[in-house]
């Protein structure tokens, strides 16, 4: 049995940039970080001819076709099994909807584990870009690439996204003590929201495409949100970070209708009122972890769990997607 794991992430900056439709013709840039909350995927060699999967759902099938998993039937399709005699299991830490990066995730940790299982190696880089190869082009989703290439390489990474689709990934330089500030004070609380970012990421692509003004203007001051997140944290400026979280935020917002509601937005305030000095939606937006950076964390806590929210502690991850066993 061979088990392969990946890490969910968390957009520290620049998200929405990495879609096709905005880097083809302006470039895209933000930064990402992995956290050690995980997508597994277990692929065995089963006694009985077929194929057997196990997730929300059961399936047995006798050829690839037949799979009604999409990322699942591409996948094995792609790596060309003739005569596919596999079992496949998935789990993961944190359910799928909550703007984690799931989908990505699951997709780098399924590829690592079916090239294993053929004795082949696979680069994050080639990961990621196949991983992409089956979400983007063949399945169509309106997705961008940072969860593929942010599951593939681990760390807190600063991703380019050129406009001929390639993708450059550079390690932030971050100082150490810095880093664990943001560990410490960077704070995931549960809305109970769980969505799609289907819907969201679809207008945004449509209005792209369409060279909508106020999309394009909100984008491009995104990406340089993300340049100056990048260099706030480098500098060794958590503080700068947090309060560039705060204005992320409010221009996130005005992307879609859908972004927030008014209960995220009463949570957020009262995130604000106690200790936290910026924060924001992590994902597509419409539920999932609101994200704070607090300077009081242990009054932000106290508050969230007053309000009924659920704080999923976590750490940075740096290996990235990998094989277990």
């Amino acid at each position: 049995m061979l088990i392969a794991r990946s890490p969910l992430r968390i957009t520290l900056g620049g998200g929405g940039t990495d879609l096709p439709s905005y880097y083809r013709n302006h470039g895209g840039f933000l930064v990402a970080a992995a956290i050690d909350k995980y997508i597994y995927v277990t692929v065995t060699r089963p006694f009985t001819p077929g194929i057997f999967l196990k997730y929300s759902k059961l399936e047995n099938v006798t050829h690839p076709h037949e799979i009604q998993h999409p990322i699942v039937r591409e996948a094995i399709s792609m790596l060309g099994f003739k005569t596919p005699q596999l079992e496949i299991t998935m789990l993961a830490d944190i359910p799928a909807g909550t703007g984690l990066g799931s989908s990505g995730s699951f997709t780098t940790a399924l590829l690592k584990a079916l090239y294993a299982h053929q004795r082949k190696l696979l680069h994050p880089y080639d990961l990621a870009h196949l991983a992409c190869e089956i979400e983007i082009n063949r399945l169509k989703e309106p997705i961008g690439k940072q969860d593929q290439f942010a599951a593939a390489y681990g760390g807190i990474t600063c991703f380019t996204f050129n406009k001929d689709d390639t993708v450059e990934a550079t390690p932030l330089k971050i100082p150490v003590d810095t880093m664990f500030d943001l560990e410490d004070n960077l704070l995931l609380f549960f809305t109970g929201f769980s969505r799609g970012a289907g819907s969201i990421l679809k207008d945004q692509n449509i209005r792209t495409q369409q060279s909508d003004e106020q999309m394009l203007n909100n984008l491009h001051f995104t990406k340089e949100l993300g340049i100056r997140c990048k260099e706030a944290l480098e500098g060794g400026k958590a503080d700068v970070f947090g309060k560039l979280m705060h204005e992320h935020w409010e221009h996130k917002k005005k992307r879609s209708g859908g972004m927030s509601n008014p209960k995220i937005d009463e949570w957020y305030t009262l995130g604000l009122e106690n200790g936290a000095i910026g924060g924001k939606l992590v994902g597509a937006g419409g539920g999932g972890f609101l994200m704070f950076y607090a300077e009081d964390r242990n009054r932000l806590r106290h508050a969230m769990a007053r309000a009924g929210l659920e704080e999923v502690r976590f750490r940075f991850d740096f290996e990235g997607t990998k094989v277990m066993i």
